[in-house]
């Protein structure tokens, strides 16, 4: 069964006319259900985790600094979002999302977080939107339970994974693959295991072909025995937050690709939604509701 991280802190209240799309994951689970993709019992509720998987990525200063709303104001800034107690209580939820997400993966193949995807949160720092990165979080917690050796993070937010890439900087046990657009947030670029940086209006057909030139034989490479997925729809080309040109189509085709590519290797695979800022809340659903289709479709 595909099992699916969802909890009702997920959808957060923000300030009016604030541009991160909250209401998504409000609605993302309904659609699923309505169109008869997923049934309640596909998904669970996390809950707040261990705080030792936590800070085995993140500075404990920071992170108890983060749990007393004690972040200076500048630091705090870069967040995105006013800071707090419920606002961490939602990231800590989000990251044991992923967290159980990672066992179900390896029990049925794969799991999905409605959120996370927050790979802009250093081991000191959050910033854009992000606080605790939550697959960084679950990478760890994997090779801590002696579960997973060699991790492979793939990441196809149109926007770099900075956050991920400097915390595992120095550890060849994890492997970071961000492909994202080269004009994107973050303007100064961290440095992943593999960075493919994109140009403006990209397209379905380079992107794809471009993803299915290096996708397998980095799995060749590293041989991986667990992957983190990071699906951001923020590549199509209505998103007011990216600079590809890719269309609906093309981002679940890249999916079923990834998803398809780890099917059949027989390599469990977590993943956790990322970005979506399109005009039209219609657009963000749809796109991420591709994600679980496919899901749906090559797995079970």
């Amino acid at each position: 069964m595909l099992k699916i991280a969802y909890h009702p802190i997920y959808k957060h209240p923000l300030p009016e006319g604030h541009r991160f799309p909250m209401l998504k994951y409000d609605l993302l689970p309904k659609q699923l259900c309505y169109e008869g993709t997923c049934e309640k019992n596909n998904f669970f509720e996390p809950e707040i985790p261990n705080d030792k998987y936590i800070v085995a990525v993140h500075d404990p200063e920071y992170f108890y600094d983060l749990l007393n709303i004690k972040i200076p104001p500048r630091e705090a800034r870069k967040i995105g979002f006013p800071l707090t107690e419920d606002l961490v209580q939602r990231e800590r939820i989000i990251a044991d999302g992923t967290i159980k997400g990672c066992e179900f993966a390896l029990e049925f193949g794969i799991a999905m977080n409605i959120a996370g995807g927050t790979h802009h949160a250093y081991t000191n720092r959050g910033e854009a939107f992000c606080m605790l990165n939550d697959q960084a979080i679950g990478a760890r917690y994997l090779q801590a339970r002696g579960l997973a050796k060699k991790i492979l993070i793939v990441d196809l937010d149109v926007h770099q994974g900075n956050g991920t890439a400097e915390i595992f900087q120095n550890d060849a046990s994890v492997f970071t693959f961000s492909m994202h657009g080269a004009g994107n947030y973050p303007f100064k670029k961290e440095q992943s295991d593999l960075d493919i940086a994109l140009e403006k209006e990209t397209d379905d057909a380079t992107y794809l072909f471009i993803l299915r030139d290096t996708l397998p034989q980095l799995i060749d490479q590293q041989r991986p025995d667990f992957v983190f997925y990071l699906c951001g729809v923020d590549v199509v080309a209505s998103d007011k937050l990216g600079t590809l040109g890719m269309t609906i189509e093309g981002c679940r085709a890249r999916d079923e690709f990834v998803l398809d590519i780890c099917h059949k290797r027989g390599i469990p695979v977590q993943c956790s939604m990322g970005g979506g800022y399109s005009p039209d809340i219609k657009t963000i659903v749809d796109a991420h509701a591709n994600t679980f289709r496919s899901a749906q479709q090559i797995f079970f």
